[in-house]
């Protein structure tokens, strides 16, 4: 028993494991790694409480030249535009120096929103268990342990009722060309079954990162929806420009996700600027 639940990211008492190390990183994305390090302590300085990474480079799982690097600062204060605008000009920055990632983001917020009773079973948990700490004082000491419940599957990813208007005026406002639709399919796919896995992740009994593993977990509770959830998982590593995917996840995909969501575990708590 203990076994299965190491191998579903669990540790020994059930609690979600915290996914990712700074000794899982590769030697291909260490100089990436050390170079923003030093440029968040330059960019952010006093004011950044702490930072951390979080996807693919922290798990040891990055593939040189097609993984981005994502990090989150948690500033002592609200962020601002100019921080936004600082964030956006360091990954630019990281971005033409490396050519070893495609992309860099930075997630800001305020310690004071992820240490929140509202966010404690979304952007804690994702702090707590996705997040690996880089600098500063490591926030997952003032939060709970996790399990994959119900209501971590509600307040992760039960919004995507409110998020479909957004995607449908993204898609809308995109060029008409593969080249800048093929970001959104990426993303949307990525979301789309990130949601599906948390939808069934109860039953489960455990987490995953994996896309793909994912989509399988989906597919074992929704076989008539597996074939479109494998594929989604595929394009969340291999994205194309297909017009007609976009179509099929805002048209479909996604509504029903929303519907079935909402049903199995209610809707997630809304937050004071979508209220």
């Amino acid at each position: 028993m203990a076994e299965i639940a190491v191998r579903r990211g669990l540790d020994a008492q059930g609690y979600i494991a915290r996914e990712g190390s700074l000794a899982r990183i590769t030697h291909d994305f260490r100089p990436v790694v050390a170079t923003a390090r030093d440029r968040l302590l330059d960019v952010f300085g006093a004011r950044m409480h702490s930072a951390y990474l979080y996807g693919s480079i922290p798990r040891g799982t990055a593939r040189v030249g097609r993984s981005d690097l994502d990090l989150l600062v948690a500033l002592s204060e609200e962020p601002t535009e100019a921080d936004r605008a600082d964030a956006r000009v360091l990954g630019e920055g990281l971005d033409k120096e490396f050519a070893q990632i495609d992309g860099a983001g930075t997630l800001l917020y305020s310690r004071g929103r992820l240490l929140s009773d509202l966010e404690t079973y979304d952007l804690g948990w994702f702090v707590a268990c996705l997040c690996t700490p880089l600098l500063g004082d490591d926030l997952a000491a003032y939060l709970p342990r996790y399990r994959p419940d119900a209501l971590l599957a509600r307040e992760t990813n039960g919004d995507l009722g409110l998020l479909l208007p957004r995607w449908r005026e993204r898609i809308a406002g995109a060029d008409d060309s593969e080249e800048a639709r093929r970001p959104l399919v990426r993303f949307m796919s990525r979301h789309l079954v990130r949601t599906g896995f948390t939808l069934v992740m109860p039953r489960w009994g455990g987490w995953t990162s994996d896309l793909r593993e994912m989509a399988e977990a989906f597919g074992s509770y929704y076989p008539a929806r597996a074939e479109q959830m494998g594929t989604a998982a595929g394009l969340g590593y291999e994205p194309t420009g297909d017009a007609g995917v976009l179509r099929s996840y805002v048209e479909d995909l996604a509504p029903w996700l929303v519907d079935e969501y909402a049903r199995v575990h209610g809707v997630k708590a809304p937050r004071p600027q979508e209220a």
